[in-house]
């Protein structure tokens, strides 16, 4: 049986893959990671066995990341291109991340190469110590995660970057580690995100989101 704070750990994950450029939302279903979020566990080991074949979209794009997601977990990525380089590149790395971060959650690795490569700040330090908790929790995730809609919203002398995107929750769920009980909800408005975010250009040509936000429900998110 979970234990109340399994159940608020698991409702939590599904209520909250994201940031924003303001660090905090003002929507009660939001949620925000900022400089004050201290502390990251330092989990390792595996929750479930990956599946050999790496993200298809990713082996397409030059010096992609290899996302080892579990056979039950699918990130699926809708991105068009905008016809501008430096937008279409923060755009694919911004995706990268939010692969990155489902990737981690469903491995238990809060320290992984893909969540170093794509989190750096503020973000990081949040998502780090998240994905450490769940495991903590004898949590995992299963399901598909859709995400679509990519814009760059502002864009400063091509280091910095402001972006949003929505994420589709309606089939993805927490999963017990030990039993392998799937923890199954309801599909609802609050199942599509829409997530705002900053994301600065790193030495190694990476972008990476640096500071997050996100709310349950907006309208130009919702797919019926």
């Amino acid at each position: 049986m979970l234990t109340m704070r399994q159940k608020t750990a698991a409702a939590g994950l599904l209520a909250a893959v994201a940031f924003s450029v303001t660090g905090c939302s003002s929507d009660s279903g939001g949620g925000s990671a900022n400089d004050k979020i201290k502390g990251a566990g330092s989990e390792e080991s595996a929750s479930a066995s990956p599946s050999a074949s790496a993200s298809a979209s990713a082996a397409a794009e030059k010096n992609a990341p290899t996302f080892a997601f579990p056979a039950d977990v699918k990130a699926t990525v809708e991105r068009d291109t905008s016809g501008d380089a430096v937008k279409d590149a923060v755009l694919r790395d911004v995706a990268y991340s939010a692969q990155a971060n489902i990737e981690a959650f469903a491995l238990g690795r809060n320290q992984s190469a893909n969540l170093n490569r794509y989190f750096s700040g503020s973000a990081y330090t949040y998502w780090a110590k998240q994905v450490g908790d769940f495991k903590k929790d004898g949590l995992t995730l299963t399901g598909e995660y859709r995400y679509y809609d990519f814009k760059v919203t502002d864009l400063a002398n091509g280091k910095s970057a402001a972006v949003s995107y929505c994420e589709d929750q309606s089939k993805a769920f927490s999963k017990e580690i030990k039993t392998k009980k799937v923890l199954r909800t309801s599909p609802s408005d609050n199942s599509y995100v829409l997530y705002t975010l900053q994301a600065s250009k790193d030495s190694a040509g990476d972008w990476q989101v640096t500071r997050q936000s996100w709310k349950k429900g907006d309208p130009s998110c919702v797919r019926t």
